[in-house]
């Protein structure tokens, strides 16, 4: 991935890992460049490469900035990398340069006393303007990466000099979130608390709508729900268990959040204020539901002694619960199962042999796309060894776990030496970036939108089902990844 990559209208750029805030382009052109990349006729084509060559040779940076953003739109990488290029040489001082000079010169440095060192010289020869607004955002990724080298030496109180100087609203929630996430993994749970609740309450503002409908308040009030899941967590770690309570509550009722997950964090809270049938009956949602995991179920149990005095007839409620969620999930399927043709792909595995996706027609075959900087990719890679192992020695049924979406410069040896660490045995191809339009062919022929994304393709070579993320027990996901596989099969 290139240092600066733009995403969405209110131009999101990822550098680094750091989120990059750019300049909305004027709504004028906007709304022009928009109309002309809708049409389908010819003339429109050629307008708008017109307009988009005037924009990129502009002495305006903003101009060019839109230049850059519409390119992207349009997939054209190359023009897009060329002008990413000559904006920090036609603007030595704007701001892509100043991005450029924190993504190369400061976020790579290895302690936090040199990261503090070049940022003081950054913001020399490159001072904020006060009244930059979300433009600010560059400063704070900044600071919030010292605040997080210093929290992570436990030099707690430069930590919050950092964090002090956070500027723009509508991020303070997530600088705090990260510098408390910080703290946390150093045991520093007062600080941890501290800190999460101040992202709690800083992104609310935003979840309650008192702020303008902009991009920008929409990721901020995207943080609270999962914040009060959090809080309320760290709240149960400190024994505060009637004040965990109130924000588990929030997490479990609430439509973003509720979850398996968050109802179990809330039944272990009524655990601990002794409200055990409370906490059954909060449990029970999740077992039902076919996406508690191993911990979830061991505590359901418990509770099940607890409420009903012994262990007896367990085993066979837990037999009726699995005979229920495999009649779920099978009513699920059932309208979740399309038929559309697989795209053709020929695709090279880790020792260099070429694998083509139509030499396979007459088996089953499950893509699983995924990268080695994915967690839920990795966190259901447990699921997906127990299902390959299920069909080990049934040579109708392939899978091919498909590296995508690389970020470093090595990502054969990336991929090959994470699946090695693990002892997993997946046939592993890998869907590099094509040299000249830095584009991973295969993840975009298949329009996938986020990783872990499977698919399960029929003996014909249709595609049958498409299944995005990971939640729940290792057990529901063999369970799931089964029945596609003998639907598939079937037709």
């Amino acid at each position: 991935m290139k240092a600066l990559q733009i995403i969405g209208t209110f131009a999101l750029i990822v550098a680094s890992g750091q989120l990059m805030a750019q300049t909305k382009p004027a709504d004028t052109t906007k709304l022009y460049l928009d109309k002309l990349i809708a049409s389908t006729n010819p003339t429109d084509r050629e307008l708008l490469n017109a307009k988009l060559k005037t924009l990129a040779a502009s002495n305006s940076e903003k101009e060019m900035d839109i230049a850059i953003n519409y390119y992207y739109r349009l997939k054209n990488q190359k023009a897009t990398d060329s002008l990413l290029e000559n904006e920090v040489v036609k603007f030595p001082t704007g701001s892509r340069a100043r991005s450029k000079v924190a993504s190369d010169e400061i976020y790579p440095l290895k302690t936090v006393e040199e990261k503090e060192k070049a940022y003081q010289k950054w913001v020399k020869k490159f001072p904020p303007n006060k009244d930059g607004g979300e433009d600010l955002i560059v400063y704070d990724y900044v600071v919030n990466s010292i605040a997080n080298g210093y929290a992570e030496k436990k030099n707690t109180a430069k930590a919050i000099e950092y964090a002090n100087k956070l500027q723009v609203d509508f991020w303070k929630g997530n600088g705090y979130g990260s510098l408390a996430e910080t703290f946390y993994k150093n045991g520093d749970l007062k600080n941890a608390s501290i800190y999460y609740k101040k992202a709690m309450e800083s992104a609310k503002v935003y979840y309650d709508g008192k702020l303008p409908d902009e991009n920008s308040s929409k990721f901020a009030a995207s943080g609270y729900p999962g914040l009060t899941m959090t809080y309320a967590g760290i709240l149960f770690e400190q024994k505060n268990y009637n004040e965990a309570l109130k924000y588990a509550a929030l997490a479990s009722t609430n439509p973003k959040t509720a979850s398996p997950r968050s109802n179990f964090q809330y039944a272990k809270i009524l655990m601990a204020l002794n409200r055990n049938q409370e906490a059954y009956a909060k449990l029970e949602e999740a077992v039902k539901s076919g996406k508690a995991n191993d911990e979830m179920s061991a505590t359901f149990k418990t509770l099940y002694i607890k409420v009903k005095g012994s262990d007896a007839g367990f085993d066979q409620y837990a037999a009726e619960i699995r005979k229920g969620i495999i009649a779920n999930l099978q009513q699920k399927l059932n309208k979740e199962m399309v038929k559309k043709q697989a795209i053709d792909f020929t695709l090279t595995d880790l020792d260099g042999k070429q694998v083509t996706l139509s030499s396979l027609k007459g088996k089953t075959v499950i893509l699983d796309f995924w990268a080695t900087w994915c967690g839920p990719c990795k966190a259901s890679f447990p699921a997906m060894q127990m299902a390959v192992n299920k069909y080990k020695d049934d040579p109708t049924v392939k899978f091919l776990f498909i590296h995508t979406w690389e970020k470093t410069a090595t990502p054969i040896k990336d991929a090959g030496d994470y699946i090695k660490s693990q002892n997993y045995k997946f046939e592993v191809l890998m869907d590099t970036k094509d040299p000249e339009t830095k584009i991973n062919k295969v993840v975009s022929d298949y329009k996938v939108n986020g990783i872990p994304s499977k698919f399960v393709i029929d003996p014909q070579g249709n595609i049958r089902f498409n299944l995005m993320g990971f939640d729940g027990s290792n057990e529901a996901a063999v369970d799931e990844i089964s029945m596609m596989i003998d639907m598939a099969r079937k037709g």
